[in-house]
């Protein structure tokens, strides 16, 4: 068989990936602190683009026939004339760009008052007053500072504060922090004892048994059989087989149960309170309320800055003849950049708005009724409603959120698995979830239900789950298995 060279041609289609389209798909998937945080940062990079005001002065110049059209028109209007500005200027020629125009335009802005400019000025400085919360590490080298200790303890203790981790335990041994600093072991080992001694109570602990056993010295709750049940019995002690305890000990279980009740009151993690991260607060994507009868869907539009065009750098694109070469092409490709930048804001509002008004629709009886009646529902449904591919509804619902007379929720909470139930119909798994809470929140603490005892409940409400769906829902709710749940005292 022979082999040769020849062209050919072959017409075929594919989807580019523009710039502009990879941006509108990186919008779209944005949260909204993410996106508040990117509008910043064009504000801050696209001189063209601009923070509207209230009310402009072109607004004010507008006509009656301008007055009767909606916002959303008069700004569609505005990017049509920013386009065709950008492609007509290609055909225009001129010397250089009329800087003296921009700064014209800077300074007719009134300047702030004295009075005004005053008051700023006696404000207090803001940095000053940032605060930082303490953590662990700070707060035990303020004790560390407080105890008379010689150059080398205090050596010594910076080197054992330096390695206790933000749980309070000690992440070293006392061999190696005495040879890295080339102390003696006794020293290491004396200072870590008076370490150990300080605030929080069981801090510089080497493992779970001396930070208690630490915290029962602290607090003079040794008894002697306390003592046993933490140095032999922390695995019986984590299982609650109090009767082992009781027969290796050979004491009553009611005497276990007593000192299990002084462990428990112990802080098994020292560095908790240090530990906590800031609370994250959620600003919802949109509303969704009740007005009469019906339900509404509105956007929060609060926070995020109203972008328009700069009318400075049209009119100088669009009027100056002293504007050609890289000036000409600079600003054109910023009007661009803006102009797109508006229409996927916009567009990403009117995709979030689409959604949540379908989720409305479809999940009218949780609205209504509560989480107990939420539908069974996939991304499928949704994108075949709003006619959309099922990769954008999954960009749309995540770390979106909506505020709801029920509460604040993701909008991936609403779509769920189905599970089925005798009479034939389905029921969503958040739905069968917030039954299986609401069975163990009603349970006798001292006789806690088996999994299998749920499952038995749930068949009473014509819900047919296996033993390990019930096992599994509760480990997704953090719910621990009945052996831990069970109560004595």
């Amino acid at each position: 068989m022979a082999f040769e060279i020849k062209q050919s041609l072959k017409l075929t289609q594919q989807l580019l990936m523009t710039p502009q389209l990879q941006q509108a798909i990186k919008l779209l998937q944005l949260s909204r602190v993410e996106l508040e945080e990117f509008v910043a940062q064009q504000l801050s990079e696209n001189p063209v683009l601009e923070e509207g005001q209230t009310q402009s002065n072109e607004e004010k110049s507008l006509n009656e026939k301008e007055k009767e059209q909606s916002a959303g028109e008069i700004n569609e209007k505005r990017m049509e004339e920013a386009a065709n500005i950008v492609d007509s200027s290609g055909q225009e020629s001129s010397s250089e760009l009329d800087w003296e125009a921009y700064s014209r335009h800077k300074e007719s802005e009134a300047p702030l008052p004295s009075t005004q400019m005053k008051r700023d000025e006696e404000l207090p400085n803001y940095e000053n007053m940032i605060t930082k919360a303490s953590n662990l590490s700070d707060f035990l080298m303020t004790q560390v500072g407080e105890v008379d200790f010689s150059d080398q303890e205090k050596a010594i203790a910076t080197n054992i504060v330096g390695n206790i981790d933000d749980r309070g335990y000690l992440q070293t041994t006392v061999e190696e922090i005495a040879e890295a600093g080339k102390f003696s072991v006794e020293l290491v080992d004396d200072v870590l004892d008076t370490i150990q001694r300080m605030d929080p109570p069981g801090v510089g602990a080497r493992d779970l048994k001396e930070c208690l056993m630490n915290q029962l010295r602290a607090g003079q709750l040794k008894n002697g059989v306390v003592e046993k049940i933490i140095t032999s019995h922390l695995k019986e002690l984590e299982t609650r087989n109090y009767p082992a305890i009781a027969k290796a000990l050979k004491i009553p279980i009611e005497k276990v149960i007593e000192n299990v009740q002084i462990i428990s009151e112990l802080e098994p993690i020292p560095g908790r309170q240090f530990g906590a991260d800031s609370a994250q607060y959620i600003v919802p994507d949109v509303y969704v309320f009740k007005l009469g009868d019906e339900w509404h869907v509105g956007m929060n539009e609060e926070g995020l800055p109203k972008l328009q065009v700069s009318d400075l750098y049209k009119d100088i694109l669009e009027k100056d003849a002293k504007i050609k070469g890289d000036d000409k092409e600079y600003i054109s490709d910023k009007l661009k950049s803006a102009t797109w930048l508006i229409r996927s804001i916009q567009q990403r509002q009117r995709t979030i708005f689409r959604v949540t008004e379908c989720i409305v629709q479809r999940q009218m009886d949780f609205f209504e009724k509560g989480v107990e009646h939420l539908k069974p529902m996939i991304l499928k449904d949704i994108a075949e409603d709003i006619e959309m591919h099922e990769s954008t509804i999954s960009r749309v619902t995540t770390n979106k959120f909506v505020h709801t007379p029920r509460g604040i929720f993701e909008l991936k909470y609403f779509f769920n698995s189905s599970v089925s139930c005798r009479d034939g119909e389905n029921i969503a798994s958040e739905s069968v979830k917030s039954m299986i809470a609401d069975i163990v929140k009603s349970e006798n603490a001292k006789k806690p239900h088996s999994d299998q005892k749920i499952v038995d409940l749930l068949e009473e409400k014509g819900i047919q789950l296996a033993r390990r769906t019930v096992a599994k829902y509760r480990e997704q709710m953090n719910i621990l298995p009945s052996s831990k749940r069970k109560k004595y005292f």
